[in-house]
């Protein structure tokens, strides 16, 4: 498939690593470092704008890396591009170390996965199908 983009950043375009990769490196693109203090949260920029077909989104997701050795996760994850947003790719960032943390320029924050999705036509009924598991939920079917 193929995606308008325009790459403002110093940085090059994202790009699949490896053969099987899902998702694509976003890199920052700041002026200077920004320190996330614990608990912090922060809006980083990538100077990417996307053209996506209608009937695709792209999720911005948490680098498990960066995840599980720092505690630097995606707030919103995952965050959602949709196919008739122009503005610049954004990544909200949290720290949830008890240590604070740098982001670099250039520093990969994020992953971008492009993703077809259905829309839905809602129909109202008056009540729904029974199955086993009924209304049981948060747990419900063992831990």
């Amino acid at each position: 498939m193929k995606v308008q983009i325009i790459n403002k950043s110093k940085h090059q375009t994202p790009a699949y690593e490896t053969e099987g990769s899902a998702g694509m490196d976003l890199r920052a693109n700041i002026e200077e470092a920004i320190v996330l203090k614990p608990l912090e949260r922060t809006i980083v920029k990538t100077g990417l704008f996307i053209a996506l077909p209608n009937g695709y989104e792209a999720q911005v997701r948490p680098r498990s890396g960066l995840a599980a050795k720092k505690g630097i996760t995606v707030l919103n994850a995952p965050g959602t591009v949709d196919a008739d947003y122009r503005g610049e790719i954004g990544v909200i960032l949290v720290n949830l170390s008890k240590e604070d943390f740098t982001i670099n320029d250039g520093e990969r924050i994020a992953q971008l996965v492009i993703a077809k999705h259905e829309r839905v036509d809602w129909i109202e009924v008056s009540e729904l199908n029974e199955t086993e598991r009924g209304t049981g939920g948060f747990g419900s079917t063992g831990v």
